[in-house]
């Protein structure tokens, strides 16, 4: 959620900054704009559309197969795009469809609805097979919510991604050590903590970028604690997508390849572990 036209703009600074990965979801309401950021620089000659890898996401409302192709079709008429790079079920729970994102009932209760996860799945594969998406993966899965996927029979092609927060104070060692055994690479969100948003975040895990070991490591190498916690995720084989729509924050972001730490560094982020998300998704 941002003011019109920041979106644009941020995208823009991003790709001049060197950024290829573009983490997008219909609900996020700007997917036109990164679409039109994408076709400038194209029409820039700053990139060609394969440069761009954009992952969009499949809200839960939409989880009925019938609704899975419909809907990526109506985020590539959005981005105006003929494919994405990447399609995600962005949460393993559904909504009942229709046209409010956040069904709710008279007493303000979110109305869930029964799929079936693999039937969803299928429908995904689908998607791939009639070149919609390039690759398809989930986000938010357990270990459980996978495995249903990897042990369905007739699979066709298995999740490539998870999307799921990670960061040090919520390091996920379990779930990636299960992603790397079955080649599904972990996709870190909110890798630099959140904002201290109390309608959707846990405000009583200390902000992450305050953290002394982070500072005091960053002051080693003339980084940021932000730099700091990127490069960790980085160097566990964690893709990062952090959010900013500040310029200067969006370049530092990027900044991480010219330092690397060392084992007893990791060693100690490590131990930061807290085990508690800020992002809780309480709906």
């Amino acid at each position: 959620q941002t003011p019109k036209g920041s979106c644009l703009e941020s995208v823009k600074v991003a790709i001049d900054t060197g950024y290829r990965h573009i983490d997008g979801a219909f609900v996020y309401y700007n997917e036109h704009e990164v679409g039109q950021a994408i076709r400038e620089k194209i029409a820039e000659g700053k990139i060609k559309r394969e440069d761009i890898f954009y992952c969009g996401k499949l809200w839960n409302t939409c989880h009925p197969p019938e609704l899975v192709r419909p809907t990526l079709e109506k985020t590539l008429k959005i981005l105006q795009l003929d494919y994405v790079d990447l399609y995600i079920i962005e949460l393993p729970m559904a909504f009942k469809p229709g046209d409010a994102i956040y069904p709710k009932d008279e007493n303000g209760k979110i109305i869930y609805h029964e799929t079936d996860l693999c039937a969803t799945w299928e429908a995904m594969e689908a998607c791939k097979d009639a070149g919609l998406a390039k690759s398809i993966g989930v986000s938010n899965f357990n270990r459980r919510q996978l495995e249903m996927i990897l042990n369905k029979p007739g699979l066709k092609y298995k999740p490539v991604s998870n999307q799921v927060e990670c960061h040090p104070y919520f390091t996920q060692p379990k779930l990636l050590e299960f992603c790397r055994q079955h080649n599904i690479v972990i996709v870190g969100y909110s890798p630099l903590g959140t904002s201290r948003d109390e309608t959707w975040v846990n405000v009583s895990s200390p902000p992450l970028l305050k953290d002394p070991v982070l500072n005091a490591i960053g002051k080693r190498y003339n980084k940021t604690a932000a730099q700091v916690a990127l490069r960790f995720s980085v160097q566990r084989g964690v893709v990062v997508i952090p959010k900013s729509f500040n310029p200067q924050r969006i370049r530092e972001n990027f900044q991480i390849f010219d330092f690397s730490l060392t084992e007893k560094e990791m060693k100690e982020i490590e131990a930061l572990n807290k085990n508690v998300r800020y992002v809780e998704l309480l709906m």
